[in-house]
């Protein structure tokens, strides 16, 4: 990819989901916006408080050990919907079932047989060296060969109206429970705003979610395998998302501490003795499931639960070494990863990106870091980043001298306009920018949640939506094909 031409361009200015060019509200908004503008200030702030009481009253928080506040706080809400169009929606389902498709390949042939790397069709230097490979896994059985049975895809949307992918996250990717409380509150304290909208349901992801779980269930599970949640425990920042899906799944929520593995199998402690687990979906890390596995004084782990996995004794979803799918230089490489497997041109696009790892993008970054966003290739949660234009010379000097050190730990994107969105704030409605995290769910088919996480940065002129570092979130509505709007 060249690199002499700038990539940056801030002519054009951030997309107004709402408002268009004319400065009236776009078709799918027009009822909504009227409905909205029918309400008072003082009874939409009134509405706003009934959603938080329900948050607070059913512990629909997030964790923040890090701030002064105290350890938990409501995920803040904001009662404007988003709205998403058929046609829209149409390509971001079929681009995001395209992307995890051929990342699940991926992740099969790169622990396999490796021919994408033997072929070159991607840099084998650039996999190979993540941080988040685990060589230690090739040659390890997958049940049904599905790495990624939950994934949330970040995207963001350009000035053009067009969505493009920002992150992958196939790890233990959080959010959906919040998704579809969003709905579930919002259709209790404004169910006026839903009269002109034939919105689709989300409700149904729960019971694809644990078909995906039981459909990796090892093959002596029989007819009706026993699934379980592990946590890390009620310190994890999601820990009410763990509580949350485990109940409405209608399984087992457990601690690596509740657990025993005996002859290779796992098993559950129970008041009436020990009962055999075959389904795990894990919200731990890799390097903290098994001490024997990992990190050996991983507290929250389970010893020997990695081996009763390879032996094809229990499944574990998400799958183990994943995160080589996150690495945030492999993201670059997805386009070729989905012409490669599927012989296709990827439907949603990539932010443009620069390794640091080679000489020709490593010296563009450090030509205009007080241009671009720089990442560390295994981050997450908007932690350790510097965004160019915002920082100091110190901070830029800083990351230049890390990049020199250690330039596969890098990339570098142009910061990314998020759109903008009217937003319920002490003051009035304000535009707020935000991003979207739709969710994949892979079992014996592949389908995507019809709507996802709207997060909203809250301060004015932010590109903060990260929920630890302080972000809200919204409903996400997707118009029915044909719906009136």
């Amino acid at each position: 990819m060249p690199v002499t031409e700038s990539p940056f361009d801030s002519s054009a200015p951030p997309y107004d989901e709402i408002m268009g060019p004319t400065g009236h509200p776009r078709e799918a908004y027009r009822a909504l916006w009227a409905s909205i503008g029918s309400l008072s200030l003082a009874e939409l702030r009134r509405r706003r408080a009934l959603a938080e009481s329900a948050f607070r009253t059913e512990a629909i928080t997030f964790s923040v050990h890090h701030s002064q506040g105290g350890p938990d706080r409501l995920l803040p809400f904001d009662v404007v919907p988003r709205i998403l169009r058929p046609d829209e929606w149409h390509r971001i389902e079929v681009g995001l079932v395209q992307r995890v498709t051929a990342l699940n390949l991926f992740l099969a042939d790169v622990y396999g047989r490796q021919r994408i790397l033997g072929n070159r069709a991607v840099p084998p230097e650039v996999v190979l060296s993540s941080p988040l490979f685990r060589r230690e896994l090739v040659g390890f059985p997958v049940p049904k060969g599905i790495h990624c049975q939950l994934a949330g895809i970040d995207l963001v949307r350009r000035p053009d109206g067009a969505f493009v992918v920002l992150e992958d996250n196939l790890r233990t990717p959080s959010g959906i429970s919040y998704v579809l409380n969003n709905r579930r509150v919002m259709r209790r304290v404004l169910p006026e705003l839903f009269g002109a909208y034939e919105v689709r349901p989300i409700e149904g992801f729960i019971d694809a979610m644990l078909a995906s779980l039981r459909a990796i269930a090892p093959p002596g599970a029989g007819g009706d395998p026993r699934v379980a949640l592990l946590t890390p425990g009620p310190l994890n920042s999601a820990y009410f998302e763990h509580v949350y899906l485990a109940k409405q799944m209608g399984i087992e929520l457990v601690q690596g501490s509740d657990l025993t593995v005996r002859d290779e199998r796992v098993y559950m402690r129970t008041t009436e003795g020990l009962a055999r687990l075959d389904v795990i979906y894990r919200r731990i890390d890799d390097d903290y499931i098994d001490p024997t596995f990992g990190r050996t004084d991983s507290l929250v782990g389970l010893s020997g639960l990695v081996n009763a996995y390879r032996r094809g004794n229990v499944a574990i979803a998400n799958g183990l070494g994943n995160g080589v799918a996150d690495d945030k230089a492999v993201y670059a490489l997805v386009p070729e990863i989905i012409r490669y497997y599927l012989g296709e041109e990827p439907v949603l696009d990539n932010v443009r990106t620069y390794l640091c790892l080679r000489e020709r993008d490593r010296r563009f970054v450090l030509e205009h870091l007080a241009d671009l966003v720089v990442k560390t290739v295994d981050g997450s949660g908007g932690q350790g980043m510097l965004v160019g234009p915002m920082a100091s010379a110190a901070r830029r000097e800083e990351f230049r001298r890390r990049i020199l050190s250690h330039p596969r730990s890098f990339i570098a994107q142009p910061l990314v306009e998020l759109s903008l969105h009217a937003t319920l704030t002490r003051d009035g409605f304000a535009n707020r920018k935000q991003d979207f995290r739709p969710f994949v769910v892979t079992g014996d088919s592949t389908s995507v949640c019809p709507g996802g996480l709207t997060r909203v940065a809250l301060r004015a002129g932010s590109t903060v939506v990260n929920s630890s570092q302080g972000g809200g979130s919204r409903d996400t509505w997707v118009l029915a094909e044909g719906a009136r709007a």
